[in-house]
């Protein structure tokens, strides 16, 4: 519903905090940073149309969601330029009470339509006793698919818990079951019996739900794992500009192992503490501690090295759609692992729900030490033909978890049998 203010002038108000991101699927976010605190602001382009009485649909290219740190708040901007046949009759005026319809497609496009408080639509609408809310929207559901990708996501980590001891696996682009004999191989084989199928696309794994599978030496214990939040590569810094090899050659380091010709970058970094290794400092560029919000939309994350030289940073702008898009509804399992005979699997009864989440949550969990960037990179054959691998990590200790969203549920899976009889590491 419309105030008098949401109109082309002023743009329209959707939201007080980030969390509308995780509703609209957006092309590209963008820093717009004057340097004025007042002005500061990101651009989230979205590819969206109009849907017109005539039943067709009229694309609106410069349509974007302007997002304000300082307050935090996001409006909707754009609409009508550009467009062949833009509802201006209601969108320029300052009516209260019309009625603007926003829908979002399995293509990724976002359809809008807008009614006038007198209309027949609009008088249906104010009919209906419509419960469920998400900040200013009113939520309608034409299909139940959200309680039911959530109830579908249970049920099969249900059957996967009874299982029990579980061969590893993975499983190929072509779906093609694989052996796995490497000590990540847990993702990779409750993935398997997922059915997901390994992807380059920061999008959620199953179901829009994102799935984070954690080992644990006993299933009472599960509050110390280490969970690998996202793998995101650096924007900027010596290792964009130059090159991960020259990154690796200026900070990293020998083999701790003795293995020949190697070059390792890793260790865990938190912020405002110097690596006795790397002798680099992570650093938040642009964040306000104390009011947990951003204050520049051009801050980063930044690797600095003694002479306060930029090894490697991560802009504000390109962490802010994945991690939201990504994290906004996710799935945390607990497992144990067995190496003798084989490798083998077993995923817990009790796993964590977390929905709804925010940026700005994931930066004050990293200010807090809580999360840290713990990387493994390095570069074999260094002296003659160079192999680089690269893996920037963000990680956290599972017992923080439920800080970086907020609602949180607990789930007890139903124990059908008794689960096979094994020996974890």
């Amino acid at each position: 519903m419309l105030s008098p203010n949401d109109n082309s002038k002023n743009q329209v108000y959707l939201s007080g905090s980030f969390d509308i991101l995780n509703i609209f699927p957006l092309s590209e976010i963008t820093s717009d940073g004057s340097g004025d605190w007042k002005r500061n602001r990101f651009k989230a382009s979205l590819n969206f149309s109009w849907l017109r009485d005539d039943g067709n649909l009229y694309p609106a290219p410069k349509a974007q969601l302007i997002l304000y740190p300082k307050y935090p708040e996001v409006r909707f901007s754009g609409f009508l330029a550009k467009c062949e046949n833009p509802p201006s009759d209601l969108m320029t005026q300052r009516l209260a009470e019309r009625i603007l319809f926003l829908s979002v497609t399995n293509q990724g496009n976002v359809i809008g339509y807008v009614v006038s408080p007198d209309s027949s639509i609009a008088k249906e609408f104010f009919a209906f006793d419509i419960q469920e809310r998400l900040g200013v929207f009113y939520v309608i559901n034409i299909t139940h698919q959200i309680a039911s990708n959530k109830s579908e996501l249970i049920k099969e980590l249900t059957r996967i818990h009874n299982l029990g001891w579980i061969n590893s696996k993975r499983l190929d682009r072509d779906n093609n079951v694989l052996d796995c004999n490497a000590p990540n191989c847990g993702g990779y084989t409750l993935e398997a019996e997922l059915g997901i199928t390994p992807n380059g696309y920061s999008a959620p794994d199953f179901l829009g739900w994102e799935i984070k599978q954690f080992g644990v030496k006993k299933f009472e214990r599960t509050s110390s794992s280490v969970i690998t939040l996202m793998t995101p590569e650096p924007t900027g810094g010596i290792y964009k500009d130059n090159g991960v090899e020259i990154f690796l050659r200026t900070y990293g380091y020998n083999d701790q192992k003795g293995r020949d010709d190697r070059i390792n970058f890793g260790g865990v970094h938190r912020v405002g503490e110097k690596h006795k290794r790397t002798r680099l400092t992570l650093q938040l560029t642009g964040f306000d501690n104390e009011s947990g919000k951003i204050r520049n939309t051009d801050g980063k994350i930044v690797l600095v090295d003694t002479n306060e030289a930029e090894a490697a940073s991560w802009s504000f702008a390109s962490l802010l759609k994945h991690w939201n898009k990504k994290h906004n509804q996710a799935c945390y399992i607990p497992s144990l692992s067995q190496t003798k005979p084989t490798r083998k699997y077993m995923y817990g009864e009790n796993i964590l729900l977390g929905v709804g989440t925010d940026f700005q949550l994931f930066l004050k969990e990293m200010t807090k030490g809580n999360i840290y960037y713990d990387p493994g990179i390095k570069m074999e054959s260094a002296s003659t033909s160079p192999k680089i691998k690269r893996r920037s990590q963000f990680r956290i200790k599972s017992g923080n978890l439920e800080n970086l969203y907020k609602t949180n549920e607990m789930i007890k899976l139903e124990k059908k049998k008794a689960a096979k009889p094994g020996h974890s590491e």
